[in-house]
């Protein structure tokens, strides 16, 4: 009896450790995302996501037309907050609905602030980085961005591998901290930075109020 007690006083302890860890890490990256401009734009609670307006550090080039280095962009981020929590058994294709339904409404909202915000009139490009898209499957999330309308390239973070490995180090903290299922199948020697754009013009079209 003394030894399940004992047992259950140390889960008990460690489950409090892990949540306060959480806690601590979700603080930090909500403080680390107002330093960096990284903000909500709507009040729309189905919204999973939020923006960040900046300028691109290299050329993006497309298949019509290249967008030069220091164009104004529009970055999308995944709300932590907002992300549908994955099952106990993993995503599955009701998860995997939900999530596309959340995104594509959320794109459409982006297209709306644009719209009714004149100083964003110079955004030339929309889009971002992520680890979704991994380059250890066949397809790792690829077709997903695709089917958004996004132009998939390679990360181009001019820090080199010793940077990308200490974002893809916060990254899978980040996943633990929001999402823990997800960290169960997604090794952090595994995740790769990818870059998603879409120029404007493609993305107002598609998102935009017609």
């Amino acid at each position: 009896m003394a030894g399940n007690a004992g047992n259950r006083a140390g889960h008990l302890a460690d489950s409090t450790l892990m949540n306060l860890l959480r806690i601590i890490i979700r603080r930090f990256d909500n403080w680390l995302s107002h330093v960096e401009g990284v903000e909500p734009f709507t009040d729309d609670l189905q919204c999973i996501l939020r923006i960040q307006i900046g300028q691109i550090d290299h050329n993006i080039v497309f298949p019509d037309q290249i967008i030069q280095s220091e164009s104004k962009a529009l970055f999308i981020h995944f709300w932590n907050e907002r992300m549908p929590v994955i099952p106990d058994k993993g995503a599955d294709l009701s998860y995997g609905l939900k999530l596309q339904r959340l995104v594509i409404h959320s794109m459409m909202l982006v297209a709306k602030y644009i719209q009714n915000n004149p100083p964003l009139d110079d955004v030339q490009v929309i889009g971002g980085i992520t680890t979704f898209i991994s380059r250890e499957v066949a397809d790792g999330g690829r077709a997903s961005f695709q089917h958004l309308g996004f132009t998939i390239f390679p990360y181009a973070r001019t820090e080199g591998a010793f940077g990308e490995f200490w974002e893809s180090f916060y990254g899978w903290w980040l996943m633990w901290a929001y999402n823990p299922v997800s960290s169960r199948y997604r090794k952090m020697r595994e995740m790769r930075h990818t870059e998603f754009w879409m120029t404007r013009e493609k993305f107002m079209k598609r998102y935009g109020k017609t």
